[in-house]
């Protein structure tokens, strides 16, 4: 949105989606903003806003609303608040155990015949520590929350314990022979904290993927200025300035390579598995490790602009976003809560107007209170949206935001540009002939006018004759034949390479190689004719250049093949080169000699028939990315092309696109999972509690359960990795 401003805000103090949800209210109500998303698993509000505003605004409507958020921090900042806060959460569950453990402790020997029970001034003293100090952030959180005339799972665990230590301060003050339940209450909130303590460590593990792409990023670098080497911090460095990458070294920079080879291992970046040759004139990325050279290297990108950080923003993004189906559960939990609290009472008149004693009846509304505590509901999403963006972006596949994520399991036709996604965008030799049968000689005489020309024809040939281990003679009176080839003397002999038009000024005609040059050039190959000029002209052979397949590009086809998605051919080259194309891969449905304007007009029309997916790598691909319902860039290409698309791929590999949909078919999977079992949870459980079939204290252990069991169903993502890639990679 033009003249926008985006802020990240930490908050703490949620414990449910009700409390995301009051969050996201409260900041969606000040004047200027336009959209707020809050993440309950990373714990940030994400808020767009209309121009310029003063920060402490959206601070202050948080605090309003019962919660604190602050300015964000640096990652290391962050990073050791967290590590403080889970010590701190460890010792409090590790008190409030040992205080509950001698509570609990006569209910657990009781089967094995062992009766006795603490006194009840020694019950009380164990359970009120436990109660009010390690339960004070739950009467904390819950006041706030009805000051903001609302309810979240605070709220349910802190009316829930209180009655039942209540009742039990009650019954030792009036009873001759008191029941007492301070061991419900006090194990409640042990379990309730230890549930919030492993929900806490696993919510961290969901954000290793951006700790580990922050972990690249080197502190220091060697800069060479005049002749002297200087160790410097990164943010001391300036564009151009030159670089000095040891062996073994973390690459500080972005840049191009001036002097040196080596090879890069950019395996964390672009999830390519083997390592890169690097030599003058090539790229390097920050945060890729060198390999056995010394490399020197000029900075062409620093800080924000670097493509590591570009990538952190983008799974940060991503993991912040909030996925279309995480709207229902936003609105069930608008009204879970006070659902509960209607529950709970609803189960404590009937059971007391059904005859039961007061005590029971209160009993069984706190184990209704206990057992529906919304945590599992809130994190079911969030996290498995943060494991499944962090596993792809590890492989090398970034999603840009949820929806792309959530929509891409329901693809059913993929659209592939050609030049650049399925093929490499470079030519080469795709066929030769010689006259004579003997094309060694003829390649080594091309190569020979060849030498030093930049055209991409030229390095074709040159790399064929490295390939095949040629010599390439040097020769004289080299001149370039403009709009025919380039000629030359070799050996005495006067040759030329050219096209058609130089085969017509030479009086010579096609002869024996008329019906290959025919077909070939039905393929969409770009003809050339290597004649011997001089008294009696003659062609020596036939060359056909074309883009060649890229290797992963026919197992990506049988793959989407094998899950019933149909792959579909869209290109502005010409008809023979697309049909070639396509006949390799097996693909059947071809659009060739398309516009770029009208690429969108085809997805489009596509689209009427399924849920559409465009790989593409160019600006001309911008339009038809944009238009399909999931936009997939190959990295290599162009930032429109990756601007206009929801998913990019870091390298050129087209077996990414169906690794793509396949991790969004899993975490779509993870939803729908946990969504499923935090329901379960409750749909169960509740009319358990309301029958009085279940304790509180079992109730306390299942609510916690309910929490760790949907974060660590989300982690099984981290496990994943893309089908037969790894060793199928050329």
């Amino acid at each position: 949105m033009n003249g926008s401003t985006t802020f990240d805000l930490p908050i703490s103090g949620m414990t449910c989606a009700s409390c995301a949800g009051r969050v996201e209210r409260a900041l969606g109500k000040v004047p200027g903003v336009q959209s707020v998303s809050v993440n309950l698993a990373n714990e940030r509000a994400h808020v767009e806003v209309l121009g310029p505003m003063d920060p402490g605004v959206l601070i202050a409507a948080v605090d309003k609303a019962g919660y604190t958020a602050t300015l964000p921090q640096s990652e290391t900042a962050t990073e050791a608040g967290q590590a403080q806060r889970l010590h701190r959460e460890r010792w409090a569950l590790l008190l409030a155990v040992l205080l509950a453990l001698p509570l609990v402790l006569p209910m657990l020997v009781e089967p094995f015949g062992m009766h006795w029970m603490l006194p009840a001034w020694a019950q009380f003293a164990l359970a009120t520590p436990v109660q009010f100090i390690f339960g004070a952030r739950f009467y904390s959180a819950a006041w706030k929350a009805v000051r903001a005339g609302a309810g979240n799972m605070d709220l349910l665990v802190a009316i829930g314990t209180s009655a039942g230590y209540g009742l039990s301060v009650y019954q030792w003050l009036t009873a001759p022979a008191p029941h007492l339940y301070f061991e419900a209450s006090a194990v409640v909130i042990a379990l309730v904290l230890l549930g919030k303590y492993l929900e806490s460590r696993a919510k961290r593990q969901t954000a290793s993927a951006i700790r580990a792409l922050q972990a690249l990023r080197p502190e220091r670098a060697i800069r060479l200025l005049d002749g002297r080497e200087e160790d410097v911090a990164i943010n001391a460095l300036k564009l151009n300035d030159l670089v000095l990458v040891k062996p073994g070294e973390r690459f500080p920079v972005d840049g191009d390579v001036v002097e040196g080879q080596s090879h890069a291992d950019e395996a964390l970046i672009s999830g390519e598995s083997l390592p890169v040759p690097k030599q003058p004139g090539d790229k390097v990325t920050g945060g890729a490790i060198n390999g056995e050279g010394r490399l020197l290297v000029r900075t062409l990108a620093l800080g924000a602009e670097s493509v590591l950080a570009r990538i952190i923003r983008l799974v940060e993004d991503a993991q912040a976003a909030k996925a279309p189906i995480q709207k229902l559960v936003d609105k069930v939990s608008q009204v879970f809560v006070p659902a509960v609290l209607v529950l709970a009472l609803v189960t404590l008149l009937g059971w007391w107007l059904y005859g039961a004693s007061l005590e029971t009846a209160i009993i069984n509304a706190v184990a209704v209170l206990v057992i529906a505590c919304p945590c599992a509901l809130g994190l079911a999403t969030p996290t498995a949206i943060m494991a499944g963006t962090g596993v792809a972006a590890r492989h090398g596949i970034l999603i840009k935001d949820a929806e792309a994520l959530e929509r891409a399991h329901e693809v059913s036709a993929v659209v592939f540009d050609k030049t650049g996604t399925l093929t490499s965008g470079t030519p080469k030799i795709a066929h030769l002939a010689a006259v004579d049968g003997n094309e060694a000689l003829l390649l080594q005489q091309a190569g020979a006018l060849q030498r030093g020309s930049e055209h991409p024809l030229a390095k074709a040939v040159l790399d064929a004759c490295k390939e095949q281990g040629l010599t390439v003679p040097d020769v004289s009176d080299s001149q370039s034949l403009t709009g025919r080839g380039i000629a030359g003397t070799l050996d005495g002999r006067p040759l030329a390479l050219g096209n058609r038009r130089l085969l017509e000024e030479s009086g010579l005609s096609m002869g024996e190689l008329g019906t290959r040059a025919a077909a070939w050039e039905a393929e969409g190959r770009t003809l050339s004719w290597l004649v011997e000029q001089g008294a009696t002209p003659r062609v020596l052979g036939l060359f056909a250049f074309g883009d060649t397949l890229k290797p992963g590009a026919l197992a990506a086809v049988q793959q989407l093949k094998a899950r019933h998605i149909s792959s579909h051919l869209l290109t502005g080259d010409n008809r023979g080169s697309a049909r070639a194309v396509a006949e390799a891969l097996g693909i059947e449905d071809v659009h060739a000699e398309v516009l770029p304007a009208d690429k969108a007009a085809t997805v489009a029309e596509l689209k009427k028939t399924g849920v559409v997916a465009m790989v593409g790598d160019g600006i001309n691909d911008a339009p038809a990315l944009a238009a399909a319902d999931i936009g997939i860039a190959m990295g290599g290409g162009t930032d429109v092309a990756m601007h206009a698309a929801g998913i990019t791929l870091m390298h050129g590999d087209p077996r990414l696109v169906p690794a793509a949909l396949e991790i969004s078919r899993k975490t779509y999977a993870k939803i729908r999972q946990n969504l499923f079992w935090a329901f379960v949870y409750n749909l169960i459980g509740i009319p358990l509690a309301a029958f009085g079939l279940l304790n509180p204290v079992l109730a306390g252990a299942a609510m916690a359960l309910s929490s760790v069991s949907v974060v660590s169903n989300a982690l099984l993502l981290k496990t994943w990795k893309p089908k037969d890639l790894e060793d199928q990679r050329p």
